[in-house]
């Protein structure tokens, strides 16, 4: 079954609480830097005791002891999902997943607001695609449970490891912009192509009619899961 995190991609606790209580009954939420480094550990400690499902998503990415170190720290919060980022290399993933006990470590492969002309303006001539194939096969390699992709490397992804949690952020209609997210794609499509997890935050929360937004997404993941 996929599942959907919804992003609460806001500035305070307060804001993260009103779409929590707004989109109830939902309980899977993602949580990125903005609020994490807002709000603090207190905040997702409290809502997993109030059974929420927590992904953090943190994207660590430094020298192998620190890695290692933090995701110690945040294992204790009791969050389901934490990402670290694939470019630290392979003793920092298989360090990171050593110290993961309680969760499911994922890798961010290529983020989905780079296109090739700006990985090649920072020196980086080789493709998104092949970037994130050797991105995928670290994470495997280091043991973790899956990585972080967009939708067009999903049918690749798949292929090179099946048996991972495909998890892929932007999230869009097509008749919605991308904003500052370049390979976007639709939830049905997503999940054809075998995403395990669909991350939607903008699709949610900058919608006039949030609710229907949401309920048209998890329709149309359902009709397709079935």
């Amino acid at each position: 079954m996929v599942r959907l995190w919804v992003a609460l991609d806001v500035p305070d606790v307060s804001s993260a609480r009103r779409w929590m209580e707004k989109l109830a009954p939902h309980r899977t939420f993602k949580i990125g830097m903005q609020l994490f480094y807002q709000a603090g550990p207190e905040f997702v400690r409290q809502a997993v005791r109030e059974g929420y499902e927590i992904f953090l998503d943190l994207k660590l990415l430094d020298i192998p002891q620190t890695v290692e170190r933090a995701v110690l720290s945040l294992q204790d919060l009791g969050v389901s999902l934490l990402t670290v980022h694939s470019w630290g290399g392979a003793d920092m993933l298989a360090r990171a997943k050593r110290a993961a006990k309680t969760l499911d470590l994922i890798a961010v492969t290529v983020l989905t607001s780079l296109t090739h002309n700006e990985l090649a303006a920072l020196g980086i001539d080789t493709s998104v695609d092949v970037l994130v194939d050797h991105a995928i096969l670290a994470a495997r390699t280091a043991g973790l449970a899956g990585i972080v992709l967009s939708g067009g490397e999903l049918a690749a992804a798949r292929s090179l490891w099946p048996e991972a949690r495909r998890v892929v952020p932007g999230i869009r209609w097509a008749e919605r912009e991308s904003d500052d997210q370049r390979r976007v794609i639709d939830p049905p499509s997503a999940v054809r192509l075998g995403a395990t997890d669909l991350v939607v935050g903008r699709a949610i929360l900058a919608d006039p009619d949030p609710w229907a937004s949401y309920q048209r997404i998890v329709r149309s993941v359902e009709n397709v899961s079935q």
